[in-house]
């Protein structure tokens, strides 16, 4: 097998042209500043439009933390079945030996006794 043959750079071919399209100042910027600040009137229109854009990013970003959220917990209380935050949650089911339970049952038989009115 004979070797691929690679052709040999022909020097009358242009080099392409670099970044900023050579500019006769010399820069090699894509987007060189501005040789002189804007008025007065512009950049306070800049400085408007930035607030708004940043105002806007905000508010979005606060609307899409909260949907989250909420759509997080409907999905927890969906696979659940009940509220998923165990802060909401009555204390957890304690075993009937415990004195606590018979205690914190009674307090509750007590509660339901009194809400009722009499015969």
């Amino acid at each position: 097998m004979s070797e691929p043959q690679i052709p040999e750079p022909n020097s009358t071919k242009k080099s392409p042209p670099s970044i900023g399209g050579g500019l006769p100042h010399g820069s090699n910027y894509p987007n060189p500043p501005d040789s002189f600040n804007p008025d007065a009137a512009t950049l306070r229109d800049q400085w408007r439009f930035a607030i708004r854009q940043y105002s806007k990013w905000y508010s979005h970003a606060w609307g899409t933390a909260i949907l989250a959220g909420l759509s997080f917990f409907a999905l927890g209380w969906v696979i659940k079945g009940s509220n998923p935050l165990p802060s909401f949650k009555p204390d957890p089911i304690k075993n009937s030996d415990s004195p606590s339970e018979s205690s914190s049952s009674t307090s509750v038989d007590k509660q339901k006794a009194a809400a009722q009115p009499p015969p």
